[in-house]
C-alpha cells in the first residue's frame, strides 16, 4: 500500500470556519442572541460585530447563522485511541493512548527513536528551534510491559520563546491558525500557535511508535515514509524499490529521500528559497508492507477514509492519495 501526502509551504494550514464565523467573544465582545441547540450545533441571530483593534474589520448579518461549538477534535481512532495534548509554548505537549493490548513490550526508548526523527534543529532546513524533546512515559506501562490501561506520555518544553510573537498579538498571519482561533473561540494561544503548531505532532509520533511496534509483533507490518518531492524535484516514479526499501537508505541525508542524486537536488531548491525567507512545499510518500486484510468498515469508516482523516489533519497538508491516487490510468491498470 502506497499512500502520499502533499504539503504546503510555510506555517501550519489555516483551520476553516463554518458559516464565515459567527460569534466574537472574550475581548472582543460577545454580540449573539442563540436561538435554538441542535446537537453540537448553535443556530443564532448574531448582530453586527467589528474587529477593529486587530486591524481586521469583520461585519456579522443579522440573519440565522450556524454556529459549531467549542469541541473535541483531540481525539483519533475507534480501538486504538490517541488523544494528543500541549500547546506550543506551553509547559508540554504528548498524548494518551487508549486501547493498546497488555503485555507490548514498551519502553521510553522505544518512542525516544522515532522522536529523535521528529526533533527539531536537526539540520539547516529544519526549524531553529532547540529542544530535546525527551519523553516520559507517566502511565500504562509496568515493569516494562504495557497494562492495558491508558498510557499517557508527556514531552515537556524547553525553548519557549515568547517573546518572538509579541507582534502576533496585534497582527494575523496570513495563512495561519490565528483569525480563525480568535473567531472561533474569542481567544487563542498567541506563542507559537497553541495547537495549531507542529509540536502537536509529538502525541502523534509517539502513539506511531507503539502503534508501529504492535503491527510489526502481531501482524508483521512495515511502515516506511520518505521524501518523493520538493517543488520541482520529483523522484520519478519506479526509481525507488518498495519491497526493499529501508529505514537507512531513507535516513542517509537530511532531506530525508533514499535517491542521493535527487535528494541533493531538493536541498538545493530548499537552500535557493531559504536564503530568500521563503519555502517550498513537497511531498511524502508512505509505505506499508504486510497490511492485514480486512481493515476498515463501510461506509464511512474506511480504511483509505480513515487514513485520509488522519493524515489531512497534518498542519500545512493538502492533498492525500492512495495507489496511483490522482493519474489518469485505466481501470484495467488498477
Amino acid at each position: 500500500m502506497n499512500a502520499m501526502a502533499t504539503m504546503a509551504s510555510g506555517q501550519a494550514g489555516s483551520l476553516q470556519s463554518l458559516g464565515g464565523g459567527t460569534r466574537a467573544s472574550g475581548r472582543h465582545g460577545e454580540k449573539a442572541a442563540f436561538l435554538d441547540t441542535v446537537g453540537g450545533l448553535r443556530l443564532c441571530k448574531a448582530n453586527s460585530v467589528r474587529l477593529t483593534d486587530v486591524g481586521l474589520p469583520v461585519s456579522l448579518s443579522r440573519n440565522r447563522k450556524l454556529e459549531v461549538r467549542a469541541g473535541a477534535g483531540n481525539t483519533y481512532g475507534t480501538v486504538f485511541r490517541v488523544t494528543t495534548f500541549g500547546e506550543s509554548h506551553g509547559g508540554g505537549v504528548g498524548c494518551i493512548i487508549d486501547g493498546c493490548p497488555p503485555r507490548l513490550p514498551l519502553s521510553e526508548e522505544d518512542m525516544q527513536i522515532d522522536l529523535d526523527r521528529r526533533r527539531p534543529g536537526q539540520s539547516r532546513i529544519t526549524t531553529p528551534r532547540s529542544e530535546t524533546d525527551t519523553c516520559k512515559i507517566l502511565s500504562g506501562v509496568g515493569n516494562g510491559l504495557t497494562l492495558g490501561t491508558p498510557i499517557a506520555v508527556t514531552v515537556p518544553n524547553t525553548d519557549q520563546r515568547g517573546g518572538d510573537y509579541s507582534e502576533i498579538s496585534v497582527a494575523y498571519r496570513p495563512s495561519h491558525a490565528d483569525a480563525t482561533y480568535d473567531f472561533k473561540y474569542g481567544v487563542r494561544a498567541i506563542q507559537g500557535g497553541g495547537r495549531s503548531s507542529a509540536r502537536e505532532t509529538i502525541g502523534r509520533v509517539a502513539a506511531g511508535a507503539v502503534a508501529k511496534k504492535l503491527l510489526k509483533m502481531k501482524a508483521g507490518t512495515e511502515v516506511l515514509a520518505y521524501v518523493s518531492r520538493v517543488h520541482g524535484v520529483e523522484v520519478p516514479e519506479g526509481l525507488i524499490d518498495h519491497d526493499s526499501l529501508t529505514l537507512e537508505q531513507i535516513e542517509n541525508n537530511i532531506v530525508r529521500c533514499p535517491n542521493e542524486e535527487h535528494a541533493q537536488k531538493m536541498i538545493d531548491a530548499i537552500d535557493a528559497v531559504r536564503v530568500k525567507g521563503d519555502s517550498v512545499g513537497g511531498v511524502v510518500t508512505c509505505i506499508a508492507r504486510n497490511v492485514p486484510k480486512g481493515l476498515g468498515s463501510p461506509v464511512f469508516d474506511k480504511l483509505e477514509a480513515e487514513l485520509a482523516k488522519a493524515v489531512m489533519s497534518l498542519p500545512a497538508t493538502k492533498g492525500f492519495e492512495i495507489g496511483s491516487g490522482f493519474a489518469a490510468w485505466f481501470g484495467a491498470q488498477r
